[in-house]
């Protein structure tokens, strides 16, 4: 298993993310990104889905502040998508908890999303890789009601991770481009 961390504010942390998922951006990837704009702290995939398709990133993107995939949808979202692309490479992004130290770092990785597991629920794992950002503490017992997790932080690491993953399209596609 292959897990680079990259705190958000770094200076080519975007190059990182970029770097960390180049290989699962194809031309048969998608992007799932789950989570809900009802909560600050689980909004990170939605922005990111939002902020690509803002930037007409070219691949299919599903789950943004629009329409989210959540809890309460994943399953039939999840149902749909495999329907309509049954050999995708999906690469899943998702907002998690962890230590206090690790707030604001992103981490790409070459294995699934199993969401919700922070929060004590059961979800099917999603991706063949993923990019997780963790905006707040496992020690905080109510993830969806904290007032401790700030806007800005979810935006500017949704934009990193939005960089990063653009970058690794046109990268790949052997584009040069300043993003």
């Amino acid at each position: 298993m292959v897990k680079r961390k990259i705190h958000y504010k770094s200076a080519l942390s975007y190059y990182e993310i970029a770097e960390g998922i180049r290989d699962f951006i194809r031309d048969d990837s998608i992007i799932v990104c789950i989570g809900t704009d009802k909560c600050i702290g689980d909004c990170l995939g939605p922005l990111v889905g939002t902020i690509l398709k803002d930037n007409l990133f070219p691949l299919p993107i599903y789950g943004t502040i629009e329409t989210p995939i959540h809890a309460l949808n994943i399953d039939d979202r999840l149902e749909q998508i495999n329907k309509l692309h049954p050999n995708a490479c999906i690469v899943g992004i998702d907002a998690c908890l962890g230590e206090t130290k690790s707030i604001g770092e992103i981490h790409t990785r070459d294995y699934a999303i199993h969401p919700g597991k922070g929060v004590g629920k059961s979800l099917p794992d999603v991706g063949m890789a993923s990019i997780i950002g963790i905006v707040d503490t496992s020690d905080n017992a109510d993830f969806f009601s904290s007032r401790s997790i700030r806007l800005s932080l979810v935006l500017d690491m949704a934009r990193v991770i939005s960089k990063g993953i653009l970058h690794a399209y046109y990268w790949n596609k052997g584009i040069n481009v300043i993003i």
